[in-house]
């Protein structure tokens, strides 16, 4: 076309040359070839300059495209402003060499009519001729035109977001957490932006994980079996606790002439009784905890041990002296023996103790009047070990009372909804196996994304009750290994706000709930990808959710994002999703020597097992450095650092970005 319009400009200046060789009849041949070689001249001109013509247009609508692209990927909260503009030009201009190209007059116009929905530019400029010029025609103008728009269709996203207690740490103006809450909601505001005025689904969930996690209402609502008496929960749990041991003593008054006596049990535990005084029941060993708890036997009732002894106490005071009697007691050693599950090894035991105590009866002397009374229990000490309570009412959510507060008082406690892990291996290493789709070993039914609770309680979680957890010490406060002491401390706890599951959200629920982030507890990576990934899972135990068709029945793209300040930092201590550590050791072998390791081993893993699932991982280290583990969780190109609110907010805003594919449109 550009060919055709400049033969033609070609003829039209030199018309009256041609129309006078045209009617030329002397035969001359030097007008005609000169006329000829004018016109030939004009044609091979023409073409060389189309040439250009045709390569400039395609390079200006390159820089074009490149503008709108960079344009569009630099909307944020505030739409397409200043900044956008500028970027949008910066990016034409790097791809658009005004003296390669031989152009003048060049102008890039970016502009947004949706505040940064689509991007449109408009570029011109005009193309200098080489031959052409020779017969009149200095330039020739060209003008593109472009548009960009964000390919977001929908978008799952699910946040598993470190809330541990370094998150109240002050980080400029504000705490991490701040910047945090400040990042993630505008981390909303771009993203609808972005989809305004679409047909795109957007979907988010959130995992605040520290030591615990607080899922409790989730497996409630998603056990389809018995979502109010939920069968995925444990009726039966093994907690590292302590049991209250009372003795008792009379109380008399007086009423009558008549003689009197009245029983009064007494008891106290022989030395022989604590600290280790343990053996094995059995030889049976047990692949789990549920399994050994199924199998272990009630305790026996007391009975009586050995020969009794009487003695006599004359001028026995009653009532602060108002009687003196004589009291004849019948003092008879009774034994008791309990059991309890713990772990050896791989394997979990049933073990037995011997309890003594001696149940006194005593018999007064003639009173008058006659003394009537009533027996009154006062606290003497406590046992720290295992204990296997009754959760069928607790993981229900009504409160219950057990006899765990100070000096056997009994405490009301309602489950907040953090839980103890199902079983699992205290392995040194884990990995994803492509193959099968799991992590190795299998055995760790914790480590299975997918799999729901079956009969086998192996596979079913338990209701975290920190109220009746403990820890052992020795008479000097130091930790102690052994099954049963007389001594111990309440296991620290903590249970972040609870994980939600994939749903739209609106700016006020989404903010409300961001809002109410707290910071407390240890840090513990695995946990959090192993629920991120459950919440985010198709073919898991929130499958239906995940995979509900939108409305425009186009692809959903799944993304999860992973916030940290810190290394894995295990509670040994603590009440956390994996029990008293230091006692219950399903992570380690002893209680605490490699713990962090283990911890990381099997985050790695889980990292594998996401991404296999298609599931893009994104990882932001904030007021920390990007460790190796961190890179390695991340998909390519998705790992971020942030020292700052500022920096924390430009990781964000740069992955919003990026969840939905910036595309031309035109």
């Amino acid at each position: 076309m550009f060919g055709v319009r400049l033969v033609a400009q070609v003829c039209k200046r030199f018309r009256a040359s041609c129309l006078a060789l045209s009617v030329d009849r002397s035969g001359s041949m030097l007008p005609l070839a000169v006329g000829g070689l004018i016109v030939l001249l004009a044609l091979i001109g023409g073409g060389v300059d189309v040439s250009r013509v045709y390569r400039v247009q395609n390079r200006l609508q390159a820089a074009c495209d490149a503008g709108a692209l960079a344009g569009r990927k630099a909307v944020t909260t505030t739409g397409f402003d200043t900044a956008a503009a500028s970027a949008a030009s910066s990016y034409f201009n790097v791809n658009f060499d005004r003296a390669q190209q031989m152009v003048t007059s060049v102008s890039f116009a970016p502009t947004s009519s949706d505040n940064g929905t689509t991007v449109v530019g408009t570029a011109t400029a005009n193309v200098k001729m080489v031959v052409m010029m020779l017969f009149g025609k200095e330039s020739i103008p060209v003008t593109v035109t472009c548009k960009a728009t964000e390919g977001i269709s929908n978008i799952d996203v699910t946040f598993v977001l470190d809330v541990t207690g370094s998150m109240s740490s002050t980080l400029g103006s504000t705490t991490r957490l701040g910047a945090l809450k400040d990042s993630v909601k505008n981390f909303y505001t771009t993203v609808a932006n972005s989809t305004s005025g679409t047909s795109a689904r957007v979907r988010y969930a959130f995992v605040p994980f520290s030591e615990n996690v607080n899922v409790g209402a989730l497996l409630r609502a998603h056990d389809t079996a018995s979502p109010l008496e939920p069968s995925w929960l444990l009726n039966t749990h093994t907690v590292q606790s302590r049991v209250a041991r009372f003795d008792q003593a009379i109380s008399v008054s007086f009423n009558s002439s008549t003689a009197y006596s009245y029983p009064q049990q007494e008891w106290v535990y022989a030395s022989s009784g604590f600290n280790g005084a343990t053996s094995q029941h059995g030889t049976t060993d047990y692949a789990s905890l549920p399994a050994c708890q199924a199998a272990i036997p009630a305790d026996t009732a007391w009975t009586n041990s050995g020969s009794s002894s009487t003695s006599t106490t004359s001028n026995f005071s009653i009532n602060n002296g108002w009687r003196s009697v004589t009291r004849t007691k019948v003092a008879q050693p009774q034994v008791q023996t309990a059991y309890f599950c713990n772990r050896s090894g791989d394997v979990y035991r049933i073990y037995k103790y011997t309890a003594t105590r001696s149940f006194n009866t005593y018999t007064y002397g003639t009173l008058t009047p006659t003394a009537t009374g009533a027996i009154v229990s006062t606290f003497d000490h406590w046992d720290y070990r295992p204990v296997a309570y009754n959760m069928a009412t607790y993981k229900t959510g009504v409160a219950v009372t057990t006899p765990t507060g100070s000096n056997g008082a009994g405490v009301s406690s309602t489950w907040e909804g953090c839980i103890e892990e199902r079983f699992t291996l205290s392995n040194a290493s884990f990995a994803y196996n492509p193959a099968t789709g799991r992590i190795d070993p299998t055995g760790a039914t914790d480590l299975d994304i997918d799999a729901a609770p079956t009969s086998d309680n192996a596979t079913k979680w338990a209701p975290q009750w920190p109220e009746l957890a403990f820890y052992r010490t020795d008479s000097s406060g130091n930790m102690n290994s052994g099954l049963l002491s007389l001594t111990g401390s309440q296991a620290g706890t903590q249970c972040p706000p609870a994980a939600t599951t994939l749903a739209t959200m609106t700016s006020s629920a989404f903010n409300g709930y961001v809002n109410a982030l707290t910071a407390q507890g240890n840090t513990y990576h695995d946990l959090g990808m192993l629920w991120g990934a459950r919440i985010s899972s198709p073919g898991g135990i929130f499958g239906s959710i995940v995979n509900t068709a939108p409305g425009n029945n186009q692809a959903v793209s799944r993304h999860l994002i992973l916030e940290t300040d810190g290394d894995p930092n295990a509670a040994y201590t603590h009440a956390t999703t994996y029990g008293v550590e230091y006692h219950d050791r399903r992570i380690t072998d002893d209680g605490n020597t490699n713990d962090d390791a283990r911890h990381i081993s099997r985050f790695r893993a889980l990292c594998d097992a996401v991404k296999a699932k298609g599931i893009r991982i994104w990882v932001i280290a904030l007021a920390t450095s990007l460790s190796s583990d961190m890179t390695y969780c991340a998909s390519p190109n998705s790992a971020y650092t942030a020292s700052s609110s500022s920096a924390l907010d430009t990781a964000f805003q740069s992955i919003a970005k990026q969840v939905g594919e910036l595309r031309i449109s035109q």
